[in-house]
């Protein structure tokens, strides 16, 4: 089904080879990867690419820090195109008037600096971005991590705001060369199959080997060709749980330039593959025939199985998953799915078909005709189902698909991204969702641990899904249906956005006010990296992968990120509920110190006012727990003092950054006062990113080496003249019963610019003006 290579290999008249008539080296300027990095690049090195992007996009919980930060920054006008979508807090019941209020401010903003603005329920993001922005040989980069429209023959790279503050600020997104993997269809996939088992079954392969990780993957082969431009997206999407930089797909067939017809857009269409003798640096191959329905159990997506495999020995697997559990969940909680277990059978209690992944016109259609004549039934089992656009619902009440899914008992809703990150159909306690969307982390699905609560999440297909609500819940394969599957033509109706959303066509209108809604924010002032460092460790983090939904909780916590002090209060809330306590008190001191309190000195006056901790702060006892600490680094460095060493917080996590883009991993711990995290490796480039442009130094140290604990003291002398330097090993220090314990860290090289955004404190020091 799928076999990862050990060595590179040519493409060469369509096949792969061991050798070609040119070298590795002429070979990998062959790929569709490099042409389009080539054209992009705007230094004179391909190995050091500094890239300017055609597009930006961004949905509401993520464009309002983002134009927030670029303001700070000097920003007067978009310099692309910047489409600012509201798909992920469209629901404005919570929180009062604040998730409109941003929608608002991003109207005005759209107005201002001459952007796009789309509606909620108009569209889910990529999927407005499939359908209006997508052009063969262009670049796309997003602040959603499943910025992904390679299908399409768009590089497009999913990142943390602040690299899109960058473009917005004529900067360029600064990368080394990436490696490229080919993934090499064959065949063409057997009835029933869709999308998503394809994908989960190239993820399932290749995660936690590391295969593609930061690389780009491009697809190639005779079985492309097989695959209609939705089939094609459906997969293109899931790459983002690869852990790979992008994606891009050869586009010389007519599927993919009918898409462009379709869409009004022909002029956007090219053809593009790969020159012949194009070299990878790994190939994947799949035989799409081989492949069958699929499912990723609780709790990532490459926890994958066969649904054959499941329902053939369903008490160990579902075993397997509650000893994974127990690893990221303790003793905080009682899980366990042995209840699904019905006179032998698998059976769940939730189906959801959305979004990005999910919500596809092709998609739909096959789950309607799964369902057509059947019911879910009256018990526990509910279905929902929510098209990607606005057009791509018109189409389906027109052909009769809506009608059909309503019949048979779902529920067909507008386009939002909720089901996504637990915002919307959260199961009951204990059950069980399967979903065509995109991640299945812990809580992800919208249950909170913290308070005794616990639901889980099984991607599948959502034609499995519907051959699962025909069958009221039992676990079913689409394989299985027997009934027939229509032939449904796509008509793009291109009115619904032209009446609904406002296109600046690039003019930037400098009277337009921005609306400001009271939850909206500016950022607390942050500070230059100090000469020394001290750190207090506060949290300790000993999974496997932590992802970021585990640093900043998703659904509830979207109403909140546009108020960087008022979503710092839910930072590792869902994973180390002490971290917020434990960061403040430590910021106390540094607070003290920005406030020319001679912390080192133990003042005993140390009450001040301060803008981001309130009044009449009371920094007393943080300030004598640390100079418990402080009395012992003087043993050997006696000129710390208030104006040369700050103070800090950090955590330690083996893998970190699993997952979402969203910068405010980061960020929250930026705002309460941290200044490192320490790491045995980051599970993905955009959230090292994201803690670069917070300030945030990327430490590493290696696997099992692990000379403190949570809540001891480290210090890094000379840090700052270090990072000028551009060291990438530092000597640090941690006080442990009244000594100093020498041990190392270090750092993956830093850019020129990502060394000054550290030295200043902050991508927004960096740029301010």
């Amino acid at each position: 089904m799928i076999k990862l290579r050990e060595t590179g290999a040519f493409l060469t008249g369509g096949n792969l080879s061991d050798t070609a008539g040119v070298s590795k080296e002429e070979g990998k300027k062959r790929t569709m990867a490099y042409g389009i990095l080539k054209a992009h690049n705007t230094s004179d090195n391909m190995e050091k690419l500094r890239v300017r992007f055609d597009k930006l996009t961004s949905h509401d919980i993520t464009f309002v820090g983002i134009i927030q930060t670029a303001r700070a920054s000097g920003l007067t006008k978009f310099p692309m195109p910047y489409v600012l979508t509201n798909c992920h807090n469209s629901l404005c019941a919570v929180g009062g008037t604040i998730n409109e209020d941003d929608h608002v401010f991003g109207l005005t903003a759209a107005k201002k600096y001459g952007g796009v603005y789309v509606p909620p329920h108009q569209a889910v993001i990529h999927q407005f971005a499939r359908e209006m922005l997508a052009s063969c040989g262009g670049m796309i980069l997003g602040s959603d991590s499943h910025t992904r429209y390679g299908a399409l023959g768009t590089m497009a790279v999913g990142e943390g705001g602040p690299e899109l503050v960058k473009q917005l600020l004529n900067q360029t997104y600064d990368i080394d060369m990436p490696e490229v993997v080919a993934v090499y269809l064959t065949g063409e996939p057997v009835r029933g199959v869709g999308p998503q088992d394809v994908a989960l079954a190239i993820i399932g392969a290749v995660f936690d080997k590391g295969y593609v990780k930061n690389k780009v993957m491009e697809f190639v082969g005779p079985g492309v060709s097989k695959l209609s431009a939705d089939f094609r997206i459906g997969v293109d999407v899931m790459t983002t749980e690869t852990t790979c930089l992008s994606s891009i797909w050869q586009t010389n067939d007519d599927n993919i330039k009918e898409f462009y017809e379709i869409h009004g857009r022909a002029g956007d269409y090219k053809a593009i593959s790969p020159e012949d003798g194009a070299y990878y640096d790994g190939v994947i191959e799949v035989d799409l025939s081989a492949i069958r329905p699929m499912i990723a159990m609780p709790f990532h997506p490459s926890c994958t199985y066969t649904i054959d495999e499941v329902n053939a020995n369903t008490k160990d697997i579902l075993h397997e998953v509650e000893q994974r559990a127990k690893v990221s969940f303790g003793d905080k909680i009682d899980y366990s799915l042995q209840d699904k277990i019905r006179d032998g059978h698998l059976y769940v209690e939730q189906g959801i078909i959305a979004g990005c992944a999910g919500g596809g016109f092709e998609n739909i259609c096959a789950a309607a005709d799964i369902l057509n004549g059947h019911y879910t039934g009256s018990d526990e089992f509910t279905l929902s189902v929510y098209p990607a656009s606005t057009p791509v619902y018109m189409e389906l009440v027109k052909n009769g698909c809506v009608s059909k899914l309503i019949e048979a008992g779902a529920v067909v809703k507008t386009a939002f991204c909720g089901p996504c990150f637990g915002a919307g159909d959260t199961p009951s306690n204990g059950a069980l969702s399967i979903r065509h969307s995109t991640r299945n982390f812990p809580n992800r699905e919208g249950s909170k641990i913290q308070n005794g609560q616990i639901s889980s999440v099984a991607l599948m297909d959502a034609r499995s899904i519907a051959a699962t609500a025909a069958n009221k819940g039992r676990l079913t394969g689409a394989d299985t249906f027997e009934g027939d599957f229509n032939k449904y033509k796509y008509f793009f109706d291109s009115k619904i956005y032209e009446n609904r959303v406002f296109d600046s066509k690039g003019v930037a209108d400098d009277s337009v006010e921005l609306k400001l809604g009271p939850n909206i924010k500016d950022w607390p002032a942050m500070c230059a990296l100090t000469d020394n460092l001290i750190l207090k460790v506060v949290s300790e983090i000993h999974d496997p992968v932590t992802t970021t939904d585990e640093l900043i909780p998703s659904g509830e916590t979207s109403s909140y990120r546009s108020n960087p002090l008022g979503l710092a209060e839910f930072a590792l809330s869902r994973k180390d509920p002490a971290y917020v306590g434990l960061a403040k008190e430590v910021q106390k001191a540094e607070k003290a110190r920005e406030h020319d309190i001679d912390i080192f000195a133990g003042e005993a006056n140390a009450v001040f006012d301060d803008a981001s901790l309130g009044k009449g702060v009371d920094a007393t006892d943080s300030i004598k727990e640390l100079l418990q600490a402080a009395e012992v680094i003087k043993t050997k460095f006696a000129d710390i003092d208030s104006k040369n060493t700050g103070v800090g917080s950090t955590i330690f996590a083996k893998k970190p950054g699993d997952g979402s883009a969203r910068e405010q991993a980061a960020s929250c711990q930026k705002v309460l006062g941290g200044w490192a995290n320490i790491a045995n490796e980051y599970a993905t480039k955009r959230y090292r990113s994201n803690l670069i442009n917070w300030g945030m130094l990327p430490f590493l140290i290696k696997d099992g080496e692990l000379p403190f604990a949570n809540g001891d003291y480290l210090f890094i002398p000379g840090i700052r003249e270090a990072i000028a330097q551009a060291k990438e090993e530092f000597t640090a220090y941690a006080v442990k019963d009244g000594a100093l314990k020498e041990f190392t860290l270090t750092m993956a090289p830093l850019t020129k610019d990502e060394r000054e955004i550290i030295l200043k404190g902050c991508l927004i020091n960096y740029n301010r003006v």
